[in-house]
């Protein structure tokens, strides 16, 4: 798709930004304590003062109004520029379900909270289910006019961070096990709530969430009780765009870095991007990141326009390629940097390590292609089925 001149203007203004705020390894380190956080709360809010954040959410719950391509241009780019605020993916993903199934106040409390540079976190997987969901096995017992929480969660991203996390919860185990399930509004600081970090090698992202007579109102409930399950469809989808988006960043800042390293770095008495063996593979690279791009956004102009009947497998495709192309990238740019892509100091490592978790988060690429196969059958077995 073409971009206005102002879409334009927006994309260079947050990469100029992020070189400016974000752009060496000192500045990151300050931010993120020498990496062991990979978020920084003072660079959200320092973001949401530019009014770039929430900037696809509705005005009417507080948001700034504008296109899902201006969301993607964002992520992107803030993505690019290594800027340090992963989780606001997370709360904009979580965003997508209160938007469609919050009442009022519930809509206008996160938007708002996103667009002041707040963190939301989703609380979904479980030790025994995490690609299987509907296994999820966390109690919400009525009790009153409240609810109980009472099990565990996992890998969830950004909770001790969290003013609130959307969790998933069983009310009811008498059914089939994609039933039976609700949605619930979380205050990150409820009494009985747990939160033990999980080191990753990737720093302080995701944690174990333990819930012991966690007590919510019932007007916490997101949605209907029950119906927890159709309710998380449409954010999935739009998790996938969302991840894609920050994938073909990363991936382009891999291939910026690793093209600057080897138009200077000289060997055999020339720089060793004048070399075809090189210079090939730095080609296969850009092409494949540029094919990403346009299928991205080309995804997210049709969420605009609310052509959504194949968001599922679209959304999908997203986010499987661009995922393991900038794993890809990064991995090649490494390999190319040789010894240099390996230390710390020059930045690329760190990339690497960024890399390797999206294609597993999400929903794994394994569960990507399947939904996508599933969209293959002809239409005759469509019809048979």
């Amino acid at each position: 798709m073409r971009f206005s001149d102002d879409q334009l203007r927006f994309a260079e203004a947050v990469r100029a930004f992020c070189a400016r705020e974000c752009g060496t390894l000192a500045q990151r380190d300050a931010l993120t304590d020498a990496g062991a956080e990979t978020n920084s709360p003072a660079l959200l809010r320092r973001i949401a003062e530019l009014g770039w954040l929430g900037i696809s959410l509705p005005e009417e719950d507080g948001g700034i109004g504008g296109s899902f391509v201006d969301e993607c241009l964002f992520l992107e780019e803030s993505t690019r520029g290594l800027a340090p605020i992963s989780g606001y993916s997370t709360g904009l993903t979580a965003a997508q379900t209160y938007l469609k199934y919050g009442t009022a106040d519930q809509r206008r409390t996160i938007v708002e909270n996103l667009c002041a540079g707040g963190i939301e976190a989703i609380s979904l997987s479980e030790p025994g289910a995490g690609t299987d969901l509907a296994s999820a096995r966390l109690q919400a017992r009525p009790d009153g006019a409240d609810y109980v929480l009472n099990g565990q969660k996992t890998w969830t991203s950004v909770a001790h961070l969290a003013d609130h996390l959307l969790v998933l919860a069983r009310t009811d185990a008498t059914g089939p096990k994609h039933k039976g399930l609700t949605l619930f509004m979380v205050e990150g600081s409820a009494p009985g709530l747990e939160i033990r970090a999980i080191d990753t090698m990737e720093g302080h992202v995701v944690n174990d969430v333990f819930f012991t007579d966690v007590r919510v109102p019932a007007s916490a409930v997101v949605g209907t009780e029950g119906a927890a399950w159709e309710h998380l469809n449409r954010g999935l989808g739009v998790e996938r765009v969302i991840i894609a988006a920050m994938s073909v960043g990363a991936a382009q800042r891999a291939l910026d870095d690793v093209v600057a390293y080897t138009s200077e770095r000289e060997q055999f008495g020339r720089a060793i991007g004048s070399f075809q063996a090189v210079r090939h593979r730095l080609a296969d690279l850009a092409t494949e990141i540029e094919h990403c791009r346009a299928f991205l956004y080309d995804v997210a102009d049709r969420i605009d326009a609310g052509e959504e009947a194949d968001l599922g497998t679209r959304s999908s495709m997203a986010k499987l390629k661009s995922t393991e192309v900038a794993k890809q990238a990064t991995l090649e740019a490494m390999q190319l940097m040789g010894g240099y892509g390996y230390a710390r100091e020059y930045g690329m490592e760190g990339q690497v390590r960024r890399a390797l978790a999206p294609p597993i988060y999400g929903g794994t690429n394994e569960i990507q292609r399947e939904i996508i196969s599933r969209g293959l059958r002809s239409p005759v077995a469509k019809e048979r089925s």
